[in-house]
């Protein structure tokens, strides 16, 4: 008899086989439905990403170029500040090359003022005075002084603005490079399409490099390099004015100075052409007066002579009368008469060496002072002389150095010019 064999596995209930039967149904048509939602949103993605995607890149091409253009400018506006400040540096250049040769100028008016004031060194004596031309002098070699170290601080001035034009120069110059490869690169990345055969996938292209600044800092740094840049212009300007204003009044005061120990010269060399003539005439007079005291110093000594000669008479009938005998030795008016003329007489002795001695001392300060005299005269000659050499190596700041030619050589012999008597004697006399 067979029997039923039953296989050993677990048994669905049919509520469960319906389950399953509908969760099937209903599990494919929430699939379709999904995968329906899926094909219209990727309809609708393809959609806005084409668009997105040419818009995208019209608006990157737009920015492209707008960033060009404003490359452009910058590149542009750099292009007239180097121009600009290459034009500040060759004017500033000049300027100090002026002041340089100024400054070299200086050197002829401190040389000669320095070689006035050795010449008068070699005055003598009373001559050696702190005059107002000595003054003068001393204050010309302040003044040229003043105004060399006046131009050398301009120079250097000139030069550390050179340098600092020169740095900016640089900044620009290399913002500018930057400008010009930055137009050179966004150009070619404006000319890209995608049929262009060199473009390609990169490595991680929206990496952010190093060094990377923002829009703000990038339009920061080239308005301060065009700022600085301008800013040293204006203050190159500034000193190329202060410059030009320095050697103006520099060379004004040395001028004023000039004439101004020209004037103390002349009016020095006047003074001592006066004094020299009143010492002239002193010891004229003073050699006139020593004649006449040695004409009265003779007739004093021939007086002196006769009166002891009469001195001598007196006492010799003096002494001849006191031989008289006994009584006759009486002190009659004869007696008394040779007594009063010996001793007059040996009053107007004594009187007449007391002047004699006055005349001979006299005659000695008078001798001694004309001694003073010549000594003088010499001086004031020597210093005539030394004044006028020094009038004469002035003439060097009036006279070009091809044209000057000496007018009191060093052996103190005149040329190109006839002297007046006066120097003439000075001359002599040095």
């Amino acid at each position: 008899m067979a029997t039923l064999s039953v296989k050993p596995s677990p048994r669905f209930r049919l509520p469960d086989w319906q389950t399953n039967s509908y969760l099937l149904s209903t599990n494919a048509e929430r699939q379709r439905d999904a995968s329906h939602q899926i094909r219209q949103e990727a309809r609708v993605l393809r959609n806005e990403t084409n668009n997105q995607t040419i818009w995208d890149e019209h608006d990157n091409r737009t920015r492209l170029a707008e960033r060009i253009d404003t490359v452009s400018r910058w590149k542009e506006m750099l292009d007239k500040c180097l121009t600009d400040l290459d034009a500040e540096i060759d004017a500033l250049a000049q300027m100090k090359e002026s002041a340089e040769q100024n400054l070299q100028a200086k050197n002829l008016p401190l040389d000669v003022a320095i070689e006035c004031l050795t010449l008068r060194e070699s005055r003598r004596d009373i001559d050696v005075v702190k005059d107002p031309v000595e003054e003068e002098l001393h204050k010309e070699v302040e003044v040229i002084e003043a105004t060399k170290k006046a131009l050398q601080q301009k120079i250097s001035q000139a030069f550390e603005k050179l340098f600092l034009l020169q740095e900016a120069r640089q900044r620009l110059n290399s913002d500018h490079r930057g400008k010009m490869e930055t137009l050179d690169i966004d150009r070619g990345c404006l000319s890209l399409n995608l049929t262009s055969p060199n473009i390609s996938l990169k490595i991680n292209p929206t990496r952010v490099p190093n060094g990377s600044t923002s829009l703000q800092q990038w339009d920061d740094f080239s308005r301060f390099n065009k700022d600085h840049g301008e800013a040293e212009m204006k203050k190159a300007i500034e000193l190329r004015e202060a410059i030009a204003l320095t050697i103006a009044e520099t060379n004004n005061e040395l001028e004023a100075q000039r004439v101004a120990t020209e004037f103390a010269f002349r009016k020095r060399l006047r003074e001592m052409e006066k004094l020299y003539s009143e010492l002239k005439w002193q010891e004229k007079n003073t050699l006139e007066e020593i004649a006449e005291l040695h004409e009265d110093i003779r007739h004093l000594e021939e007086d002196l002579r006769r009166k002891l000669q009469n001195l001598k008479l007196c006492h010799t009938r003096l002494e001849a009368r006191t031989y008289r005998p006994n009584v006759e030795l009486c002190r009659d008016q004869a007696q008394y008469g040779l007594t009063d003329e010996v001793h007059q007489l040996e009053a107007t002795i004594a009187a007449l060496k007391q002047k004699l001695a006055q005349a001979q001392d006299a005659l000695d300060a008078l001798y001694k002072h004309l001694a003073r005299l010549q000594a003088d005269i010499a001086c004031k000659a020597n210093s005539m002389l030394l004044d006028t050499k020094c009038m004469d190596t002035r003439r060097k700041l009036t006279v070009p150095a091809e044209k000057f030619v000496p007018e009191v050589d060093t052996f103190t012999r005149t040329t190109n010019r006839t002297l007046s008597p006066l120097k003439t004697c000075q001359l002599e006399l040095a």
